[in-house]
């Protein structure tokens, strides 16, 4: 929209609509979400799902009114492209935690085969401590550095699909395709304890967030080169 102000025409910046960014490693979500704020100078600016720092991959940031209908996004399946490396649990169930516990990797590569496709289909998973989860209004994570653990409650969920990319022990990489809410740390953890051997995450990029998919993804710093104008244009319509 163009508003006259002092005899010039200028561009009356609100925009609505969504964003997908390919977020990038050693960036919260948060981070993202008030890098794109300041650049553009926008008002309201909010994302549909956490990614870990370390995560990468899908991030839908709803611009403008659009924030309005965050619930309509959280609630779908997402999809994950994962890397676990066996023979050592964290207490962070990935890379960016302390070990706590190394075996040697005795297993197969049929018995991680079986194992890891045991997951498909719904079960119940504890969240890890590390997360953003409230429980009595306080974030796991906040606890968990304070060397506090609490007992969390499991939560059904679902994961759809798995289609294993490469096992060459002790790394394992597969394609993941689960419901919200679904901890790939957790999961990574979880088929660690089946195999006997313990296990942890070590890369985790998001494929896809509900129908928004990383072939539609934008690079935040590709991003905040934007002209405002390519950056309006760049925007999926609510």
């Amino acid at each position: 929209m163009l508003t006259k102000n002092n005899n010039k025409r200028v561009l009356n910046f609100d925009p609505c609509g969504i964003l997908i960014v390919d977020k990038e490693k050693g960036l919260t979500s948060h981070d993202v979400v008030k890098r794109v704020r300041s650049h553009f100078k926008l008002k309201k600016v909010g994302h549909a799902g956490t990614l870990d720092p370390n995560a990468t991959g899908v991030l839908v940031l709803l611009i403008g009114k659009a924030t309005k209908q965050s619930a309509n996004f959280l609630n779908k399946e997402k999809e994950y492209f994962a890397t676990v490396k066996l023979g050592e649990r964290t207490d962070s169930c990935d890379c960016d935690g302390q070990i706590i516990e190394k075996k040697d990797v005795t297993v197969t590569e049929e018995e991680v085969k079986q194992v890891i496709l045991s997951f498909i289909g719904e079960s119940e998973q504890i969240p890890p401590m590390v997360s953003a989860k409230k429980i009595a209004g306080k974030r796991l994570y906040s606890l968990a550095r304070k060397g506090i653990e609490v007992e969390r409650k499991s939560r059904t969920i679902v994961i759809s699909d798995i289609e294993i990319s490469e096992i060459s022990l002790p790394i394992v990489k597969f394609r993941c395709a689960c419901s919200k809410g679904t901890y790939i740390r957790q999961l990574a953890d979880d088929i660690g304890k089946e195999l006997g051997c313990g296990a942890h995450l070590t890369d985790l990029k998001r494929l896809r967030s509900g129908a928004f998919t990383i072939e539609q993804a934008i690079f935040l710093t590709e991003l905040l080169k934007m002209e405002r104008k390519d950056f309006y244009e760049s925007l999926l319509r609510v």
